[in-house]
């Protein structure tokens, strides 16, 4: 009798471990995907898994800071303002600055600390402060991802840290990679920082490529053990612009190898295909001379003390005037000779001449400056200085 209730207790034990094994959570497994576009067409040079949806990561933290940057333009924050540091945002796990309850961190400094260390503490702290919870915050990442274009995305928390509901796509990262990119030109440059120095710690950029692959100029990475290694890059070489996705990389290192071999391939077939098209086309030099001289043309519609007035102006003007303006070119050029303080002129250029008297009629009827200007330099040149 003891035998048999021996063997039952062993049998029952055997059932009772295979049960918990097969109902315990399956870890889920990191699905790869890689988007590749010319940031200037639109133009789709390479594409896998480009509508599955993933696990972002700490990809998640650029749209953080697209909500941080949209509320500097409303002037519902300023760069030198605080956050206040709540416990929540300070039991956050790494990776994170290491902020303790009541601490106070300035709104620029929590955009270099998201842009180097990838602070999830800080991320949270932004949520909290800009959106009263991180799940109200999180409801309005969500509700601007739809707005720009976004379809496959939601967003549950300001970090990217684990969650189930968290999902985006390659080609949903890319359209809000270009609209940080063409939407806060004035702020994209805080993604190319390659140090960040807080408390006498110094911390790294996460963004490898940005020592590795010329013309590297952002954006994030992001990792958790569900979703692999994630990246976004944008590059740009002779004044030709890419942004690159890659989903669920083994290692951070074999993730960006990958991602350049795509660039230099998406590159090349750049190249290739502008080849093609001047080859069919069978322009001759005069020719093309006389395309690119209509686009010789810009307008300025302001000058300012600082920049962030003067795109905008710039970016306001083009709303006004879509049709006429929304292939110009939005820049802020500084006027130092003759005056103590350099003023920022709000120019759109890379238009043509009917463009730019056409769009500055328009502005007038709407109360918005506007002087039409002929550019002295050629359009290529324009393109790589951007």
């Amino acid at each position: 009798m003891g035998t048999i209730k021996g063997n039952f207790r062993k049998l029952l034990a055997v059932w009772l471990f295979a049960a918990v094994f097969l109902l315990a959570p399956v870890p889920v497994q990191a699905k790869y995907a890689s988007y590749v576009i010319d940031a200037e067409t639109g133009t789709v040079l390479h594409q896998i898994n480009a509508e599955t949806r993933n696990y972002p990561a700490s990809l998640t933290k650029m749209m953080t800071l697209y909500m941080v940057f949209e509320a500097l333009e409303d002037g519902r924050i300023r760069l030198e303002q605080n956050l206040k540091i709540s416990a929540r945002a300070a039991r956050q796990p790494s990776s994170k600055l290491g902020l303790s309850k009541d601490d106070r961190i300035t709104y620029e400094e929590a955009i270099l600390a998201i842009v180097t260390k990838s602070a999830n503490d800080v991320a949270t702290a932004i949520g909290e402060n800009l959106g009263g919870t991180e799940r109200k915050f999180a409801l309005s990442m969500t509700s601007k991802a739809r707005a720009i274009g976004m379809a496959r995305t939601t967003f549950r928390n300001a970090s990217g840290l684990p969650h189930r509901g968290q999902l985006s796509t390659a080609k949903d990262m890319a359209t809000l990679a270009l609209r940080l990119f063409k939407d806060f030109p004035q702020y994209y440059y805080y993604f190319s920082t390659k140090t960040f120095s807080h408390k006498g710690l110094v911390h790294k950029n996460h963004n490898g490529l940005l020592k590795t692959y010329k013309g590297t100029d952002g954006i994030k990475t992001g990792y958790i053990r569900a979703s692999g290694f994630n990246l976004v890059a944008s590059v740009e070489r002779n004044g030709q612009r890419l942004i690159g996705v890659v989903f669920g990389g083994r290692t951070s290192r074999a993730r960006d190898k990958h991602m350049a071999k795509l660039l230099n391939k998406s590159y090349d077939k750049l190249d290739t295909t502008h080849a093609d098209i001047a080859a069919k086309a069978k322009v001759s030099k005069k020719e093309r001379d006389k395309v690119l001289a209509k686009l010789q043309w810009g307008i300025q519609v302001g000058a300012y003390k600082t920049t962030e007035p003067a795109y905008k102006i710039a970016r306001l003007a083009i709303e006004k005037a879509p049709d006429l303006l929304f292939d110009g070119h939005i820049r802020v050029v500084p006027l130092n000779k003759g005056v103590r303080k350099p003023i920022y002129r709000a120019r759109i250029l890379g238009i043509s001449k009917r463009q730019a008297y056409r769009a500055c009629k328009v502005l007038k009827r709407r109360n918005i400056n506007c002087m039409e200007l002929r550019m002295k330099q050629p359009l290529q040149q324009l393109a790589s200085t951007g």
